[in-house]
């Protein structure tokens, strides 16, 4: 993009092209664009016409470029929707997916579905970004939410993101549930490192560089995690509740097994996403 202050449109087909050519999506050129010049959609669409300042024009390049290296969209402009609300990300979080939006979704109804609208305590294990923990709380106020993370760094995001959305919850460090070890809940959900080491050679380079390690393998061909929780939640979990979990497309028979061993008398249920592949397992005990 050499041409002196382009109009934006020119800048946004230059750049739209330039990625689909090194195999990135085209889409990227204009989320990276409304972040150098601080607009939303309309507001891109709005000034089409107007020249990119020098600085801007110079931004927008190094973004493009970083993003062609491999740097995810979301780590460049520092956010991500999730569930209609802006998320804070950076690289010791997971970027949150539309597939833990499901998770949230038939956490939700499930919730109603058994305790009508009584008032809950939910604890999200590994919160990450917070977006599980802090999602909820904006959804159903009345709950009492509880969020723990091995990850200091992670745990400031959370932070971050529940004061930026004014979502009181409370947040503890910590292995698993180790934080909460003296507490009992009426919801538990989870969406824990799950990826198996041997699934590297099929993972997708931008997530495999760029994403926290530390949130994606798990060793036991990615099982680790569940096999402990299913350990630890009946300390953790009322007579009466509900536990949920994201899994990888490949665990389903797995990890309904490990959650009928720990709750012989629970009602497990392995759901799919909307691409059909195995996403959650859900338990209801009581």
């Amino acid at each position: 993009m050499n041409q002196e202050c382009k109009q934006i449109f020119e800048a946004l087909q230059w750049a739209s092209s330039f990625l689909e050519e090194k195999n990135r999506e085209a889409n990227a050129a204009r989320l990276l664009l409304q972040h150098v010049l601080a607009v939303d959609y309309t507001g891109l669409m709005l000034n089409m016409r107007e020249p990119l300042t020098e600085e801007q024009q110079q931004q927008f390049e190094e973004l493009i470029h970083a993003h062609i290296a491999g740097k995810p969209v979301q780590y460049l402009i520092g956010t991500e929707q999730f569930y209609g609300r802006t998320f804070q990300v950076n690289e010791a979080v997971l970027i949150p997916r539309p597939e833990t939006e499901e998770l949230v979704e038939q956490a939700l109804e499930r919730m109603t579905a058994k305790f009508g609208d009584a008032s809950l305590s939910l604890v999200d294990i590994g919160t990450g970004s917070g977006a599980i923990a802090v999602t909820l709380k904006k959804e159903r106020p009345s709950l009492q939410v509880t969020a723990t993370d091995l990850s200091e760094d992670a745990l400031q995001t959370a932070k971050q993101n529940a004061q930026l959305l004014e979502a009181d919850v409370t947040f503890l460090q910590g292995d698993l549930t180790a934080p909460v070890q003296h507490q009992k809940f009426d919801v538990v959900l989870s969406n824990p490192p799950y990826i198996a080491f041997d699934e590297v050679n099929v993972m997708n380079e931008v997530v495999l560089e760029h994403e926290p390690h530390t949130a994606l393998f798990a060793e036991e061909n990615g099982l680790q995690l569940y096999r402990r929780l299913c350990e630890e939640l009946p300390h953790i979990v009322h007579n009466q509740a509900i536990i949920g979990f994201e899994i990888g497309y490949q665990q389903g028979e797995a990890v309904y097994n490990l959650l009928k061993k720990s709750f012989p008398q629970g009602k497990v249920e392995v759901l799919k996403d909307l691409f059909g592949q195995d996403r959650m397992v859900f338990c209801e005990i009581g």
